[in-house]
C-alpha cells in the first residue's frame, strides 16, 4: 500500500486541506461505510471511470453507478461504496466551506450528495483533468495535475467573513460554541447567517457542529487502546449517554461498539456488512 500526501499551495491552502493519492491492495470486504466529516472531497477512480454509492431500502439495494471522477459534497450521514474502486483513488480534501469556490454551485445544493465533475466542470473540463491524471508518470507529478486545474477554475472571493468567524468559532469548541453566541457576534439576522453558511460550507450551523463534535468523539475514540464511551462523550460536550448514542447512530447508521468492531485504520472508513441492521 502506497499513501502519498501533499498540501497545495498558498494560493489554494486556505481552502484545500491536503491533495492525495491512494494505491493499494483490494480490500478483504466488499463494502464500506463512510462517515460524514461535514466537508467535500473531489474523488478520481483511477481504477475504472465509475463510481458506485450504494443505498439501502429493507434487504435490497439500490447502486447508483456514475462517472468515476465526482465531487463528494460535504454529508451529515453516511453512505456505503464499492472497495474495489479505492484501489487506485486521488483526491482533494477541501476545508470547511473550502469547496465553495471551485465548483460555481451553493454548496448545499451538494449536500449529501456524489455529483459527477462533468455537471458541475462540463465534460471537456473534467475529462481533461482525468487525462492529465492519469498521464503523469509518479505519484507526485498527478497531484501537481491536479493542483493545476483547482487552480485553473478556482474563483475568489472566498468564505463570507461571517461563515468564516463562525468556521473558526466552531472549531475551537464544536460541543459546547453556540450558533445564537456566534450569530449574536457576527451582526446577521439568525435566517441570513444560516442561509449563507449553507450556501458555503453545505450544511446548516447546527448540523455542521453536530458532525464535527462527532468526529471529535471517533478522534478521541482512536486515540487510546481501550475505549471509554461516557468519558469520550463528556469530553466532547454531549448531555449524556444517550444523547452520544443517538448523535452515533444518526451519523454511522451503528452503535458505537459496532464502530470499533468494523473499523479499519481509517477513522471514517468502516467495514459495511449486507447482514447489519440498517434501520439504526
Amino acid at each position: 500500500m502506497r499513501y502519498t500526501t501533499c498540501h497545495p499551495g498558498p494560493r489554494l491552502a486556505p481552502f484545500v486541506q491536503s491533495l492525495w493519492l491512494y494505491d493499494g491492495e483490494p480490500r478483504s470486504h466488499a463494502l464500506e461505510r463512510i462517515l460524514p466529516t461535514g466537508t467535500a472531497q473531489l474523488i478520481v477512480n483511477l481504477m475504472e471511470d465509475e463510481t458506485r454509492v450504494y443505498e439501502w431500502c429493507g434487504p435490497a439495494a439500490r447502486c447508483e453507478r456514475m462517472a468515476g471522477t465526482v465531487l463528494c459534497g460535504a454529508h451529515s450521514r453516511y453512505c456505503v461504496i464499492d472497495t474495489v474502486e479505492q484501489q487506485v483513488v486521488l483526491g482533494a480534501s477541501f476545508r470547511p466551506g473550502g469547496a465553495f469556490p471551485f465548483f460555481g454551485v451553493p454548496a448545499g445544493h451538494l449536500a449529501n450528495a456524489h455529483v459527477p465533475l462533468d455537471a458541475l466542470w462540463g465534460r471537456r473540463r473534467a475529462a481533461r483533468l482525468r487525462e492529465r491524471v492519469l498521464g503523469a508518470p509518479t505519484a507526485e507529478s498527478k497531484l501537481a495535475a491536479l493542483e493545476d486545474e483547482l487552480c485553473a477554475v478556482f474563483a475568489p472571493p472566498g468564505l463570507h467573513p461571517a461563515v468564516a468567524f463562525a468556521l473558526t468559532a466552531f472549531g475551537r469548541a464544536p460541543g459546547t460554541t453556540t450558533v445564537a453566541g456566534v450569530t449574536a457576534a457576527i451582526g446577521l439576522s439568525p435566517k441570513r447567517f444560516i442561509e449563507r453558511f449553507k450556501a458555503e460550507v453545505g450544511l446548516t450551523p447546527k448540523s455542521y457542529c453536530r458532525v464535527r463534535r462527532f468526529q471529535r468523539a471517533l478522534a478521541a475514540a482512536r486515540a487510546g487502546r481501550g475505549v471509554d464511551w461516557s468519558t469520550v462523550a463528556l469530553g466532547c460536550g454531549y448531555f449524556d449517554q444517550a444523547h452520544f448514542i443517538h448523535d452515533f447512530r444518526a451519523f454511522s447508521g451503528m452503535t458505537p461498539t459496532g464502530y470499533c468492531a468494523s473499523r479499519t485504520e481509517y477513522q471514517n472508513h468502516v467495514k459495511f456488512l449486507q447482514s447489519e441492521d440498517l434501520s439504526l
